[in-house]
């Protein structure tokens, strides 16, 4: 989101008047019914998909040896500032907090699991972490405009979101240098995901009402949607690799949008100023982060409805994060009440809320489980 959209959207948050972090009562548990589905092991990138399940290698705990040994931290940047805070999940305290550069949206892992970075959006830079130390290494890394950032499938290229420019920049994922720009017709390029046979993405415009669809192989445009009316944000695709999951802010809800065709089929109503989605780590829910009204609503991916809808305590601003290793537990940003959420998901009360300055944005949670990361605050497959 653009610097002045995202002020008016704060200016609005702040008048409507949602609570500053602080404490708060748990919500009373929500009761969910269990849906049985077959999960087969998941196939290698780049193939047609044969399995039920495209995160089935994202199970609880299925750590890859890359990042078995590395301490379990939540990093946070603050969109607002030039710093990023690293939180111990253990003691929810924060453990340190360090330069990045100005205006980091986002911290994205490695495709190789080896490095995270933050997107230095307004300082046109990267900044790598270690998640070893949990510490910046290096100097910035120049790159331009890099609101967001993802990796293809097969790890050969970075692609730096360039919101602003309306570009998507495919980099070397190591040196980052450029390789090819792709410039998008539609206004506010800055989430996406991926195919289960990882031939193409599919891009959200938030400011055009569009999404894109982009062919990996000649890294061209292929197409567009027009979601009339819509604020698009997040993409996820769900378990089956079916159906690609929209969030909107502007109606509240996600659209459905089928995979193999790229048109839409269904609309489900979530709550106001839906934004990030987390599918769990069995494959069968979908957690969506509604920023408008403080809560998170959990659609049953099977069914393909609501099945329950978990309120913060006092109210808040739930935006971009990530479950736990084990899955037990979602981590967000409270974008507009300077704190981060981790929440349940067992029975979705609130666990804890820690004070980050700034407003925080998308926070990773790392190490995640699975054989590498598509990028954003960690696509897993």
């Amino acid at each position: 989101m653009s610097m002045t959209k995202r002020f008016l959207v704060l200016a609005t948050v702040a008048a409507a008047g949602l609570s500053a972090c602080g404490g708060g009562s748990s919500p009373t548990p929500s009761v969910s019914r269990s849906v049985s589905s077959t999960t087969l092991p998941a196939g290698g990138h780049g193939s047609t998909p044969t399995t039920v399940n495209i995160y089935a290698a994202d199970g609880p705990n299925m750590l890859s040896p890359v990042v078995k040994n590395m301490p379990y931290r939540i990093y946070v940047p603050e969109s607002g500032g030039d710093h990023v805070d690293v939180i111990d999940p253990n003691t929810y305290k924060v453990i340190d907090r360090y330069l990045s550069g100005s205006n980091p949206q986002h911290i994205v892992p490695a495709w190789n699991l080896e490095t995270l970075y933050a997107t230095n959006d307004l300082g046109n830079s990267l900044t790598a972490i270690n998640p070893y130390t949990s510490l910046r290494e290096g100097p910035n890394i120049p790159v331009t405009d890099p609101y967001n950032m993802y990796f293809t499938p097969d790890g050969k290229y970075a692609i730096v979101v360039e919101e602003a420019q309306q570009i998507l920049a495919f980099r070397n994922p190591t040196t980052f240098a450029l390789e090819k720009s792709v410039s998008v017709d539609c206004p506010g390029v800055d989430h996406g995901d991926f195919a289960a046979d990882g031939t193409f993405a599919v891009f959200s415009c938030e400011f055009s009402s569009k999404l894109v669809k982009i062919d990996l192989a000649t890294r061209t445009v292929s197409g567009y949607l027009s979601l009339p009316g819509s604020d698009p944000q997040d993409v996820k695709l769900d378990s089956a690799g079916q159906i690609f999951y929209v969030a909107d802010m502007g109606r509240g809800g996600v659209y459905e949008i089928d995979a193999a065709t790229f048109h839409s089929v269904g609309f489900l109503a979530t709550g106001r100023m839906a934004h990030g989605l987390y599918v769990s780590r069995d494959g069968k829910s979908m957690y969506v982060t509604d920023r408008g009204e403080g809560a998170i609503s959990v659609i049953n991916l099977a069914t393909r409805t609501v099945r329950a809808k978990w309120m913060i305590p006092g109210g808040g601003s739930p935006d971009m994060g990530n479950l736990s290793p084990d899955g037990k537990v979602l981590w967000v940003s409270g974008r507009y009440n300077n704190c981060v959420y981790a929440i349940s998901t067992v029975d979705g009360h609130l666990i804890a809320k820690i004070p980050v300055p700034d407003s925080p944005h998308g926070l990773s949670v790392w190490p995640q489980p699975g054989r590498y990361s598509l990028g954003h605050t960690g696509i897993m497959r």
